[in-house]
């Protein structure tokens, strides 16, 4: 699974708010190049919400082991709960490629990633992404009092 079709797949989600800071704009550099997707219907980075899915195609301070500075590697990082996680994950290397790992830094929050998804992990992250975004959607409509 490219990180485009990674892409593709999100922004077919109803209501979906892809956050992609470049050169330039107001987001902190260390975010440039990199994905934050939220549910947000108005098109509006919803206050007091983490997104429910990152790509990241770099090392982050504090976030070194899953090794993304060389060419061609990248993470898709998805919040699928901690009971989930436990299900999907086992330890081992952060940096092995289509494997899915808890995170390095958030699993304790529910947090799953895959560095470069590829056969093995397609399926599942594609599975994943529409399940936290179905997450994700429910809470915001739930806040709003919409149904």
């Amino acid at each position: 699974m490219s990180m485009e079709q990674i892409l593709e797949e999100v922004r077919s989600l109803e209501g979906v708010l892809v956050l992609a800071p470049a050169a330039g704009s107001s987001a902190p550099e260390i975010a440039w190049g990199d994905y934050f997707f939220y549910y947000a219907p108005d098109g509006e980075v919803p206050a007091n919400m983490q997104p429910f899915a990152t790509i990241v195609t770099k090392n982050y301070p504090g976030d070194t082991q899953s090794d993304l500075d060389p060419d061609g590697r990248w993470r898709v990082n998805i919040n699928v709960g901690r009971a989930r996680l436990a299900e999907l994950t086992t330890g081992g290397d952060f940096a092995e490629a289509d494997v899915m790992r808890p995170h390095p830094v958030y699993a304790a929050a529910g947090w799953l990633a895959v560095v470069v998804p590829a056969d093995r992990t397609s399926a599942t992250v594609a599975d994943l992404l529409r399940s936290a975004y179905d997450t994700q959607r429910r809470r915001v409509v739930g806040r709003s009092g919409d149904r």
